[in-house]
Formats: C-alpha cells, sequence, structure tokens
C-alpha cells in the first residue's frame, strides 16, 4: 500500500505548517511508501529534509494562472469556499490527486491543510480522505478583527462541511478535538498533535546573554499580534529592571526591522535556527490569539531552553507551569516571568520541557499514532 499526501506549497521546513508536513511525511513513510504531491510554490524543489525521507516519491504540479485556474476558483467560492482559501485551489493539482487516487494500491490520501480539503472534496465523495487541520479556523479568527468576525459564520459553515465530507480530521490538540466536536458532533476526528525531531535536536542550554528570542511567522496574524503586545506593553517593563536585556525576533514577513530600540533585533528569515536559539537566554511565545499549537514552543522546548508563553499559547498542550515552562497572562505577570528566568537558574525547568517534547511531541509519538 501507497500513501498520499497533498499540499500546497513544495515541501520545505520554513515554516510551522512546512514543519508539521514534514512530520507527518516522516510518520507515514515509516510504515508504508507515500506520495507527496504537490503544488510548485515557494521553492523549485523539496528542500534536504524532505528529500532525505527514505520511502517517498515526489509528485510536483505546476498551478496555471489561465482560465482552468479562475475556474478552479469560481468553483470554490460557489461551494462555499472563503475567498482566500479558494485562491490557493489549482485545477491541475485536483487532476493529478484523482490520476494518483486511482492506483490500485492506494493507501490513505492525506489533504493537508484546509485549502487543500477543499480542493479534494468532491474526490472525497467517491474515496475515503483525510483532512489534516493545522487549526481549527473557525475557532479563533472571529477574534482577530471585526470583519473577521463578520466572516465568523461563512467559515464555521465551511469547516463543518468539511468534517462531514471527510473520513477523518486530524485535529493538533485536545482544544480544538472539543471545538471541532461542538461545531460537527458527528465528525471522526483523531489527535494528531504538532511534533518535531526532537532527536535531530541538540540541546543548546541558556544562553550568559540576557538575551530574549521570539521565532515566529509574521505573516499569521496571532504571532504579529503577540509581538506587537511584547514590544509595546511587556519590553518596557522589563527593560525598567533590567535595561541590558535584548529581544531577537527571528520570522517571515517582517520587510523592516520591527523596532527602532538598539535592543530589538530583526534577523527576518533564518535558514538554520540552530545558532539563534543558541544565543537565547530564553524563548517567548506571547500568543494572544490562534487555534492549534504553536510548533515554535515544542520547538524551544526541544531545544532545552526556557520558555515563557501565554496561556493562549500552551492550550492544549501537556505543560504544567513551572514546571516546564513560565505561562503567564498580562503585561505585567510576563514582563515578571521574563525576568525570573533572567535572573535565575532555569535548568531544570528547561530539562523538564524537553523531557516533555521527547515524551509527548516527538516524531516517534507521531509515528505510532500514524500507524495503519
Amino acid at each position: 500500500m501507497r500513501d498520499l499526501l497533498v499540499t500546497a506549497h513544495t515541501p520545505a521546513l520554513g515554516s510551522g505548517h512546512g514543519i508539521r508536513t514534514y512530520a507527518i511525511a516522516r510518520a507515514l513513510a515509516r510504515h508504508r511508501d507515500v506520495d507527496l504531491l504537490y503544488v510548485r510554490f515557494g521553492a523549485a524543489a523539496p528542500d534536504r529534509a524532505f528529500q532525505a525521507i527514505a520511502g517517498v516519491q515526489f509528485h510536483p504540479v505546476e498551478s496555471g494562472r489561465g482560465l482552468g485556474r479562475a475556474l478552479a476558483y469560481l468553483r470554490a467560492r460557489a461551494g462555499g469556499v472563503p475567498p482566500d482559501l479558494a485562491r490557493g485551489i489549482s485545477s491541475e493539482l485536483i487532476q493529478k490527486a484523482t490520476l494518483l487516487s486511482e492506483r490500485p494500491d492506494r493507501g490513505r490520501i492525506v489533504a493537508d491543510g484546509p485549502t487543500i480539503a477543499a480542493a479534494l472534496s468532491r474526490l472525497a465523495g467517491r474515496r475515503p480522505v483525510i483532512y489534516s487541520a493545522s487549526n481549527l479556523e473557525s475557532g479563533f479568527r472571529h477574534d482577530l478583527s471585526r470583519a473577521a468576525a463578520l466572516r465568523a459564520g461563512r467559515l464555521r459553515s465551511f469547516e463543518r462541511r468539511l468534517l462531514e465530507r471527510m473520513t477523518e480530521s486530524w485535529m493538533v490538540s485536545s482544544a480544538d478535538m472539543e471545538a471541532a466536536l461542538e461545531l460537527c458532533p458527528g465528525a471522526a476526528l483523531r489527535y494528531v498533535p504538532n511534533v518535531v525531531d526532537v532527536a535531530a535536536i541538540a540541546p543548546v542550554g541558556a544562553s550568559e546573554d540576557p538575551n530574549l528570542l521570539f521565532i515566529g511567522s509574521l505573516f499569521y496574524k496571532p504571532n504579529l499580534n503577540g509581538l506587537r503586545f511584547l514590544l509595546a506593553d511587556v519590553m518596557p517593563l522589563v527593560w525598567r529592571r533590567l535595561p541590558e536585556a535584548t529581544l531577537t525576533v527571528a520570522g517571515t514577513g517582517l520587510k523592516r526591522p520591527i523596532s527602532e530600540d538598539e535592543r530589538v533585533r530583526t534577523l527576518g528569515y533564518v535558514e538554520s535556527l540552530a545558532e539563534v536559539y543558541a544565543g537565547a537566554r530564553a524563548v517567548v511565545v506571547p500568543l494572544l490569539q490562534g487555534g492549534g499549537t504553536p510548533l515554535k514552543l515544542i520547538e524551544a522546548l526541544a531545544f532545552e531552553l526556557p520558555v515563557v508563553a501565554t496561556p493562549r499559547a500552551v492550550r492544549g498542550l501537556e505543560v504544567c507551569a513551572g514546571v516546564h515552562c513560565e505561562v503567564a497572562e498580562g503585561a505585567t505577570d510576563f514582563a515578571q516571568a521574563i525576568l525570573r528566568v533572567m535572573s535565575s537558574d532555569a535548568t531544570d525547568m528547561a530539562r523538564r520541557g524537553r523531557a516533555l517534547a521527547a515524551e509527548k511531541y516527538s516524531i516517534e509519538v507521531l509515528e505510532r499514532i500514524l500507524a495503519p
């Protein structure tokens, strides 16, 4: 049997979504060969990490820009797909997925994210299709803006149809599982957590320098809002007590530095994050909105660094405040938590955090969960 994993971008590790796709591909390939079908977008070819997965065969498609793309968009919109997702639907991908699905040895068909699930909705009427969700989108989008709140009802209807149509849906957290069941009580759900390759990550330990690290794509609005909260409300309180503290910001989505303060360093996209983590005293995850579970939080635990996070960031994760990481809500408490880990030895907490990542959020855990 051969599983089919379908995704909307060239497979690469440059984003949280890419890390989840990699983990699922690794876990599936542990048990069966995998056909990985993707739209060539973002990079010309899969990166070395994906190419190193034994048993994966890649199937790129070129998405057209003409009439076929326009018709695919219109069909999706007529079916209730939100505009931003409908724009990513490729008729060439649908055709190739349909062709590959007809192999006599076809195993599971996995739609990676809501755009692909929407694209394969018709195929799901004929063949079992699994929806792998990074978030339950309707669970938090209404928090982002007034316009998003007005669209929330349509988004809920769209996700309800996906959950009804798919043979199974994979959710990253217990919170998303509960919200999905509330949205669609008859949905077939499986807990498939976000994981990282803990075994491949060497612990770095906390730096002597009082440097905080924020990592995340700033194309994702909850990350951008969290960073703004950190800079506007939290860091002034930290600097009042610890003026030499610095903040390093790494991630895609910024065309210019996020702050004029010389203590804030904006790196943008970083090819290899190990050196960036090695230069940090602690990692901050100040999410105020969003669904799922932040992969960068799990990654920071795996690097054996102290983490300061909001309750929203750890929601759905099996972490204990003060045991595996610091958890604080509101600017004052978040700043105090930062000052605690900056001024004291948090080595034991960081070690417990890495142990938790290995036990609950590793590739090996996912391999067991996704065994046929």
